[in-house]
């Protein structure tokens, strides 16, 4: 290739949309810093002098901002992707650097509702991520969005478990640094990305599927990869040159997708240059008439063989943009059409989700904010805890990744519901919540994987089944809308039970050694009856979502019965037959 055709090939490349699809991984792999709180929690517990329940409070008020992304779901109604993923790489870098200022004593101690106010600036950025690439990359692939958000969202499940390698590997065994370390580098993934992330017209491409099994591959060598590491770490006594060692590992598969996207790109690329050496010459493409126009002088009506058709679709069109966002409120359309904002919101089935998800995602994100110092209380080290959020990490990943491309399987080999699959996703962390309210040796690795496995799908199918329930016009929206409920559950299970219940073990062990709560600087309960009330509590609750979600179970069992994705594929061989013919049409 001559310097014009590799700058040619790069452009193409760059704008293309598997190198958008690698990008996003990318900013997918920094965008899960959220479930890395159970090991700095403890840094900042003690430096700032926190009881559980204040801990517990700056832990809801991080679920929040993680979870209420309704903010960036609107700004990218109205703006362009790059914008959105800017402001998510501003907030998440003002976010947790005041964050380490505080607990680095660089700054004046900061009151807990200003601790609150940066935790979840720094949370909530990661919702500015999702709608920017997730969002886009689900419209780029309309009838893989299973695989694609399953992968994408698994690369969330795994940047708890790759930011730990990096931060040993760059700071040493230090967690105020881990902060340090989440506050750059996901700013700098998005700000790399900016431009190359965006929705754009494509068509169906034969290695779809292939690729996507192939980054399943990646995606899945990369998690035991590190699960492997973790271990290891945890029974072998790494030097700072071992840590770099893994950590360069780690980046070497996590950029093995990259060579896939330029294979693809190159694919599509040689085929695109022998199609414009095999024209001697292109013309220039007018646009056609309107309907009312009458013929250009020496052209029959003959020639304007698409002029109904093209009339048919701009009226459509027009007709759609003349329904506004929160219009026809109460004349909902069929499931799978686009819904309005308000329709979607005021909906049986909406509502539905936001029960089921109230219940299993508010119980899974107390348990994982709560990992820290349930390991603490039953005597585990914390090294043996750092393990415990990475093991929890990786099987986050495992759900991911299962949901979609498992769900997607048994959809459309046997029609089997996604609800139906979130109904049992529901009942696994009620084994988990019990066996950490029973404790056995080694009872937290099994609970840690029982939870984190059954968080990864419930996370994936709920964005979704929001996409097939609700369509795709308003999905930015729509997927932020739908884990408002998270937040709320994540507040009243964590801070108003599991926290109180935790403070009231703690403050009954220092009344048994004649001390009061003013006496000691750190509230810590030690023992098996810290969480035991609270994860029974947290059990039922999980057991009574699942109920809830076999109501949708029922409502959406002939929907799932049908073609959902024939209108997309429908889409696809119109684009594909467009640029057919605008090729055919410059020869």
């Amino acid at each position: 290739m001559g310097d014009f055709e590799i700058c040619n090939f790069t452009l193409q490349f760059l704008r293309g949309r598997w190198f958008m699809m690698f990008a996003s991984f990318l900013i997918m792999s920094g965008a899960g810093a959220t479930y890395l709180f159970g090991v700095y929690s403890k840094t900042i517990k003690s430096t700032l002098g926190y009881d559980q329940s204040t801990l517990n409070l700056l832990g809801t008020f991080k679920d929040l901002g993680a979870n209420v992304g309704v903010l960036s779901g609107l700004l990218a109604e109205v703006t362009p992707t790059w914008f959105v993923l800017t402001v998510g790489s501003v907030m998440n870098f003002v976010g947790y650097f005041l964050i380490w200022l505080a607990v680095t004593k660089k700054i004046a101690t900061p009151k807990v509702w200003q601790m609150c106010m940066y935790l979840c600036i720094g949370a909530n950025s990661q919702n500015f991520a999702n709608t920017g690439s997730l969002v886009t990359c689900v419209k780029n692939f309309p009838e893989s969005r299973g695989m694609m958000l399953g992968l994408m969202k698994g690369f969330v499940g795994l940047s708890g478990a790759i930011f730990t390698q990096l931060y040993l590997a760059i700071y040493g065994n230090d967690s105020k640094s881990l902060i340090l370390l989440i506050s750059w580098l996901p700013s700098l993934l998005s700000l790399l990305s900016v431009f190359s992330i965006r929705e754009k017209k494509f068509p169906r491409h034969p290695n779809e599927v292939k690729v996507f099994y192939e980054n399943l591959v990646i995606s899945i060598v990369l998690a035991l990869l590190l699960m492997g590491i973790t271990i290891a770490q945890k029974y072998l006594n790494f030097s700072h040159s071992a840590y770099v060692v893994s950590a360069t590992i780690v980046c070497i598969v996590l950029f093995l997708p990259l060579v896939g996207a330029i294979r693809e790109e190159y694919a599509y690329w040689k085929l695109k240059m022998q199609q414009l050496k095999s024209a001697p010459s292109r013309v220039v493409i007018e646009e056609p008439p309107l309907p009312e126009s009458k013929p250009a002088a020496g052209q029959s009506m003959s020639e304007i063989v698409e002029l109904p058709e093209y009339a048919s679709n701009m009226e459509k069109i027009e007709e759609k943009k003349k329904v506004g966002c929160f219009s026809d409120i109460f004349k909902k359309p069929k499931r799978g059409e686009d819904y309005t904002i308000l329709q979607a919101l005021l909906s049986i089935d909406m509502l539905i989700l936001f029960v089921a998800t109230f219940c299993g995602l508010g119980c899974s994100l107390t348990a994982i904010d709560n990992l820290g110092q349930i390991g603490e209380s039953l005597g585990y080290p914390q090294h043996t805890i750092s393990t415990f959020v990475s093991l929890m990490s990786i099987w986050n990943y495992f759900g991911r990744v299962c949901s979609g491309f498992v769900s997607e399987k048994l959809l459309l080999k046997w029609k089997v519901p996604r609800t139906l699959m979130m109904t049992f996703a529901l009942l696994l962390p009620a084994i988990g919540n019990l066996i950490i309210a029973f404790p056995f040796s080694g009872s937290v690795y099994v609970a840690s994987l029982l939870i984190g496995f059954s968080f990864g799908i419930q996370l994936t199918l709920l964005f979704i089944i929001i996409s097939e329930l609700f369509g795709l016009k308003y999905y930015s929206t729509l997927f932020n809308c739908g884990q408002l409920a998270s937040p709320l559950g994540s507040y009243i299970m964590n801070v108003q039970i599991v926290g109180r219940l935790y403070d009231n073990e703690a403050l009954k062990q220092l009344a048994s050694k004649g001390l009061t709560r003013s006496m000691v600087k750190e509230l810590t309960c030690i023992g098996k009856q810290c969480y035991r009330n609270s994860f029974i509590i947290l059990a039922c609750a999980n057991i009574f979502g699942a109920l809830v979600s076999l109501i949708l179970v029922w409502r959406t069992k002939e929907y799932y019965k049908t073609d959902i994705y024939k209108r997309f594929r429908d889409q696809m061989e119109e684009n594909e037959k467009e640029m057919r013919m605008i090729s055919t049409a410059g020869k």
